[in-house]
This record gives C-alpha cells, sequence and structure tokens, in this order.
C-alpha cells in the first residue's frame, strides 16, 4: 500500500518567522509544501496580508499563523 502525502500549501512571505516554523514543522510529519509568497500576488497580499502563515492541506485551509503540531498530528492520523 502507497501512502501519498497530502497537497499541501503554504501561503507566506520574506521574513516571515512564523511561516519558517510551519514550513519546517509541516517537514517533520513528512511534508512538502508548495510556497505561494502572497507579495507577488496583489489579491493574495490583500486576502492573506496579516495570517500568514497560511496553511492549505488538500484543498481545504487548516491554519492561520502559528501551527498547532497536536491539531496537525490529529488531522493527518484522520485522512
Amino acid at each position: 500500500m502507497t501512502i501519498v502525502s497530502p497537497e499541501t500549501i503554504v501561503y507566506t512571505r520574506d521574513g516571515c518567522c512564523l511561516c519558517d516554523e510551519a514550513v519546517a514543522l509541516l517537514a517533520r510529519h513528512g511534508l512538502a509544501p508548495r510556497l505561494v509568497d502572497i507579495d507577488a500576488d496583489p489579491s493574495l497580499r490583500q486576502r492573506f496580508n496579516t495570517c500568514v502563515p497560511v496553511v492549505y492541506i488538500d484543498g481545504k485551509e487548516r491554519f492561520r499563523g502559528r501551527v498547532n503540531e497536536v491539531l496537525l498530528a490529529r488531522l493527518l492520523a484522520h485522512r
């Protein structure tokens, strides 16, 4: 049986310490997120300006700001 890693996207921006922490935490749980710089797209910047990181897993927004490791582990265990 092959386990497929969920599609993971992190909306981020340069210099965001919480974003760096989120990416490292996701990696520790075996996820390889696609990083999207919100400052490269005015509509994303307007949508997520003060909320980064924003983490989507399997097409659903799961976290804004700090990623809760306990909730992440539960989410991944119940996929």
